[in-house]
């Protein structure tokens, strides 16, 4: 049987949200911050050659560049401001994330709450600034070395770094903004626009292709049939819950005794979400950015780590693979579901786990859960970013095609009109509560009037 909240949003309609001006208001805020950061991808760094970008990109967004096109936004094969897009942010959360479950003082910093919390925020953002720095050098250099500079030297490797460091520090800026004044996850949210911005122009080559026969009829429509299949499957798997019950006991609060309730803790099967399939990816970008621009001037070292660790290759699978594995259990231990957090509250309300004692066996039974659960749910991560690699790579796919794409935009579209379900439900309770307001006070005017 449907909740409360259910029934109230299945009833939601265009005229409550007409109604609710401040979640329109974060809508329009959102969108606004997003074209900003779209027409930001079009205003190019100083000094590339333009006509040679353009020639040498024709070829390399249909291999390994095509990566580095799904997380710009296409900024990358424009050599725009936005080139090292949100990456060198969401390295600089993992290492702070990593460090913060294993040295003491950011442990310590991690327990003084909200003054702890923008500690470690300022430290990200140090963090941020020196990995984009050493990301924008490596950029300008290969860039150097593949022939795209107008005027190659010193002043031209200054100015492309501070383009690209001031760039990934702005739009970590509009993450930040979308986060508090708007709607959705900001960071998600500019990933999330830039794959959907490349979607067309992809789908056109592949047809396109197609037509001219590169691509057979068959390969399409199993492309087609792989993208349905893996959607449904992703939308199936983030709604997949696992259901602890809880039982209250009786209580007495004056003189009136109450019975006892019970109800579940629902704990996803995938409590991380998108963000392993994020953080994994943005392990493997490096290398790919650097390798896209560098042509044929890529030296031994770099030949050697993309034989093995290229797109496709086995060695890429597995340490794919394995970050993704390490990141799931990771990040839903110590950001996501903390077990033992969440048995401390229990044990506050009263509620405990039938069978179990409240406090540090509940977190052991939460843990014995949530480990079995993540068994399922980064299988599921890890088959739904390597499964179209693997077919990529077998069927000569002309342009890049990922299932961690295909992940985020499912995930984030489902994470935004969620929220954007709670914004609304709060509205309409307001507006009850308002209403209810309203006739306790006329109620009572009327009482007095009888007087």
């Amino acid at each position: 049987m449907a909740s409360a909240a259910e029934q109230m949003a299945q009833n939601l309609s265009w005229g409550a949200f007409g109604k609710a001006t401040e979640l329109r208001q974060r809508i329009l805020f959102t969108i606004g911050l997003l074209i900003v950061y779209r027409l930001g991808t079009y205003i190019p760094v100083p000094g590339i050659d333009g006509a040679e970008l353009r020639a040498f990109m024709e070829q390399a967004t249909s291999g390994i560049g095509g990566v580095l096109n799904m997380f710009t936004g296409g900024a990358i094969s424009r050599m725009g401001i936005f080139a090292l897009g949100i990456m060198p942010y969401i390295s600089a959360s993992i290492i702070v994330q990593l460090l913060g479950s294993m040295w003491e003082p950011l442990m310590n910093l991690k327990k003084e709450g909200e003054a702890g919390r923008k500690k470690l925020n300022q430290y990200t953002r140090y963090g941020t600034v020196a990995l984009a720095l050493v990301q924008s050098y490596g950029l300008a250099m290969s860039i150097e070395s593949g022939g795209l500079a107008h005027d190659p030297g010193w002043f031209f490797r200054v100015g492309c770094m501070i383009t690209l460091v001031g760039g990934t520090m702005f739009l970590m800026w509009l993450g930040e903004q979308i986060t508090a004044r708007g709607i959705g996850n900001g960071i998600s949210l500019i990933i999330f626009v830039g794959i959907i911005a490349e979607v067309p122009a992809a789908l056109a080559q592949f047809f396109t292709q197609g037509r001219a026969g590169v691509v057979s009829p068959g390969t399409i429509f199993l492309v087609i049939a792989m993208i349905v299949v893996t959607i449904g499957f992703v939308v199936f798997m983030e709604r997949a819950l696992r259901k602890v019950h809880i039982q209250y006991p009786r209580r007495q609060v004056g003189m009136k005794m109450y019975d006892g309730g019970s109800s579940h803790l629902p704990i996803k099967v995938n409590p991380a979400g998108v963000i392993p399939a994020i953080f994994a990816s943005s392990l493997l970008l490096l290398p790919t950015t650097l390798a896209t621009f560098s042509g044929s001037q890529t030296g031994p070292v770099m030949s050697t780590i993309l034989a093995y660790f290229g797109p496709g290759q086995p060695l890429y699978l597995l340490f794919f693979t394995a970050m993704i594995v390490f990141f799931t259990y990771f990040y839903t231990q110590n950001v996501a579901f903390k077990t033992e957090d969440v048995a401390d509250n229990l044990k506050n309300q009263g509620g405990f786990v039938p069978g179990i004692r409240p406090g540090k066996r509940t977190a052991e039974y939460l843990d014995y859960v949530v480990v079995r659960l993540l068994v399922l749910g980064s299988a599921y991560l890890a088959l739904v970013c390597l499964l179209p690699e693997v077919m990529r790579s077998q069927l000569s796919i002309p342009f890049y095609f990922g299932g961690t794409s295909v992940l985020i935009v499912v995930s984030v579209t489902m994470d935004t009109i969620q929220q954007v379900q709670s914004h609304l439900l709060a509205h309409q309770y307001e507006g009850l509560i308002e209403k209810s307001q309203l006739r306790g006070k006329r109620r009572s005017k009327k009482g007095t009037r009888r007087k």
